[in-house]
């Protein structure tokens, strides 16, 4: 099967890393990103950029580095936005509610699907974003977990919260899935036949009607929907059981 087109809305969603300061976090951010479809990265005053670590754990998203947005501020990176999330998972004196992944995810993607241009904005590894950074977006995200120990690594929140919007997405997995070819009425009678010659030939039925466990046997098989492989690998089996059997004696 060909595989699908990306979601249109996911190329309307940036991703902004505000002053990272480990350039391996930034490839990892990077192939997170890619792997959900988001290509759109903006990086704000990053220590160390560009660099062949980056490069290394981006592992095949090279091309998200190299198309990357360098900005001073976060305002810059901003620009033409009209919904932005805040990643956090400190308590601010903010009064903005907060949001889960999977409860922002909607809007979040609704928003880029009527065009708008909506980022999803990260902070540093060791400080996160700053009250005034997070004054500047509008919307509050933060990823629950254990309250005893909480330690997401920057690529990893990027990484949680690309995949709850590319979830809710129309993407499915059917370009996945191996072809199935199921078997015919006829082949499948068939290997009922072999079956029941079979069962007879090594003594099944001599303590039990024949006709009930068969009846048993193709509701079992019945619910798999034999596919046209399993009924040869089946009637193979069947082959080497009667070959196995002793010659009847001739009279």
């Amino acid at each position: 099967m060909t595989k699908p087109e990306l979601p249109a809305p996911l190329q309307n969603i940036r991703v902004v890393l505000s002053r990272p300061s480990h350039p391996g976090n930034i490839g990892s951010a990077a192939r997170a990103m890619k792997t959900m479809g988001l290509t759109q990265l903006v990086l704000v005053a990053p220590r160390t950029f560009p660099s062949p670590e980056a490069v290394t754990l981006a592992s095949g998203a090279a091309d998200v580095l190299e198309n990357a947005v360098v900005c001073d501020t976060l305002e810059q990176a901003l620009a033409g936005v009209t919904l932005s999330a805040a990643l956090t998972s400190r308590r601010r004196e903010i009064a903005t509610p907060l949001h889960t992944p999977r409860e922002a995810a909607g809007a979040l993607l609704a928003a880029a699907g009527q065009g708008e241009s909506v980022a999803l904005v990260f902070g540093n590894e060791t400080f996160g974003l700053s009250i005034e950074e997070v004054a500047l977006c509008n919307l509050l995200v933060t990823i629950p977990g254990n309250p005893d120990y909480f330690s997401l690594n920057l690529a990893q929140a990027v990484q949680v919260l690309s995949y709850e919007i590319f979830s809710q997405t129309e993407a499915g997995l059917a370009h996945l899935r191996p072809t199935v070819d199921l078997a015919t009425h006829e082949q499948v009678s068939g290997f009922y036949l072999h079956l029941e010659q079979t069962l007879d030939n090594v003594g099944a039925f001599a303590r039990r009607p024949s006709d009930r466990l068969m009846r048993r046997l193709k509701a079992l098989f019945n619910r798999s929907q034999l596919q046209r492989e399993e009924v040869d690998i089946l009637r193979g089996m069947l082959n080497y059981v009667q070959r196995a059997l002793p010659t009847p004696p001739r009279e």
